[in-house]
């Protein structure tokens, strides 16, 4: 066990400074706090209780007692430093033969931690206390890599960078995504293939190595969302700006969020309430606030939905229905994004009824005969909405669409701004608790959908669900309406 012996307890002791390095070398949170001034020779350096947990679970990767982390911090709170920068020098002391992956969403990133990394153990500092341990080498000494004597290496690259034919021990990602890289399904997509087929594969012995995920939370689902969905191999370590005591953080290495006070802050001692606001307020929008802040990418409540707020029936009585809406969220074939179809009613008491969902993945032509085959169980009474995406490939699918349910009232709905925008008035009547389920087995992807929403990854039910609702009271998304109407 080793013992938390800190600079303060050793002040009076003859040996200091031997001390000081021998404390170093077996604590990576005082190794940081000693070597702080080579970057920041002018800021002193500030401490948080969230930098002890983020350093022990590194220490225990090192030990190997992880295999697998994922670290989730919210930005400015030295999460990179710690992971890409301080942690591989420390590493180096006493395992200089390590060799080292590292990657971010960008290049520029990535060479900055490394060159940072470098300078530490170039600087005197450094070589004066751990310089026979290994020394760089000087032909292999560049921005990206560089490598010492001992066989160890560490290489900067970034997501759409190549390691061709190089490996390592401890395979790094630090913030695999931007913003807006996390928004576009196409970018996002093609980071979590990258992870999957590329750089997680570059392990020189999947025995004995080890990846880490340091990042901040951005969408339901970007890199640690993806993983967690599908591995339960990895101790995650998740530390939200705020406390929020149903989200409290226990890991398996025996960590639990110290916090008591929900909306406590992270780090008070640099971040306090005023900081914290004012960061908040930078980020301005609720969903960026839960996701880059809070480390959750849905709004805590319900967000744009007040879920909790859905009535549910057992069934509907036709002779109270007004009028019914089928309305078709179609997903493009291409990106294999879901189709939804939702029939609503509203009621002559000016509720509104949500009695049936259809949702699958289909290509064009089983798409089509789905959507034919649901028209003609709903029966001719029920209007079908068809949402016409931008474009002339949006036009084009829904005009095929209307030709293919000859016979049945159907209308086009020419789609403008975002879907968060145009849920708002179905939300507001869900918020006053003036929409009702009929009771079924969907009811629990349907919540999901809607707590989640506009962060989530499907947004099909939502989608659908809104623009039945905006067609029973009269409002056309964009207020066009065409196409046929035949009987």
């Amino acid at each position: 066990m080793r013992l938390d012996i800190t600079e303060e307890t050793v002040k009076d002791l003859p040996s200091k400074e031997v001390v000081k390095i021998a404390i170093a070398e077996t604590s990576l949170l005082e190794f940081i706090k000693q070597a702080w001034h080579i970057l920041e020779p002018t800021t002193e350096f500030i401490y948080g209780w969230h930098l002890k947990a983020i350093c022990n679970h590194l220490e225990a990767v090192s030990r190997r007692e992880i295999k697998n982390l994922i670290i989730n911090v919210p930005p400015r709170h030295m999460k990179s430093l710690a992971v890409s920068v301080f942690w591989p020098c420390w590493s180096w002391i006493t395992n200089p033969s390590s060799r080292w992956l590292f990657s971010s969403y960008a290049q520029e990133l990535s060479t900055r931690d490394s060159l940072k990394c470098r300078r530490i153990l170039q600087s005197q500092w450094f070589t004066s206390r751990w310089g026979g341990k290994f020394r760089i080498k000087s032909d292999q000494n560049m921005k990206t890599r560089f490598e010492n004597d001992k066989t160890g290496y560490r290489i900067a690259t970034s997501v759409s960078g190549l390691v061709t034919g190089e490996g390592g021990d401890h395979i790094i990602c630090d913030d695999p995504h931007n913003v807006k890289q996390a928004e576009s399904n196409i970018i996002r997509e093609g980071t979590l293939r990258w992870w999957d087929e590329s750089m997680s594969t570059r392990m020189n012995d999947p025995n004995t190595g080890v990846k880490v995920i340091v990042m901040q939370r951005l969408h339901e689902g970007d890199l640690t969302g993806h993983i967690l969905e599908k591995n339960s191999d990895y101790v995650h370590l998740r530390l939200p700006a705020r406390y929020e005591e149903e989200n409290k953080c226990v890991t398996s290495l025996g960590f639990s969020d110290p916090r008591t006070v929900d909306g406590e802050p992270l780090w008070k001692e640099f971040y306090g309430e005023n900081e914290l606001s004012k960061l908040e307020n930078e980020l301005a929008s609720e969903y960026a606030i839960a996701g880059q802040l809070q480390q959750r990418p849905s709004v805590r409540g319900g967000g744009l939905f007040e879920v909790n707020n859905f009535g549910y029936v057992n069934n509907v009585h036709p002779t109270e229905i007004i009028r019914s809406v089928r309305y078709w969220d179609k997903g493009g074939t291409e990106d294999g994004a879901f189709t939804g179809g939702c029939l609503m009613h509203k009621m002559k008491n000016n509720s509104f009824i949500i009695e049936h969902l259809v949702a699958g993945l289909w290509k064009a032509t089983k798409r089509e005969e789905m959507i034919k085959k649901v028209a003609k169980n709903d029966g001719k009474k029920v209007l079908i909405g068809v949402e016409q995406e931008p474009g002339s490939g949006g036009l084009e699918s829904a005009d095929n669409t209307v030709k293919n349910l000859v016979g049945f009232s159907v209308k086009k709905d020419k789609v403008t701004g975002s879907k968060a925008l145009r849920a708002e008035p179905y939300a507001t009547q869900v918020e006053i608790g003036n929409v009702y389920l009929i009771k079924g087995a969907w009811n629990v992807d349907f919540i999901k959908q809607h707590e989640l929403f506009p962060m989530g990854l499907r947004k099909d039910f939502v989608d659908c669900a809104s623009g039945a609702f905006n067609m029973l009271i009269g409002k056309g998304r964009a207020g066009v309406w065409g196409g046929y109407n035949k009987k």
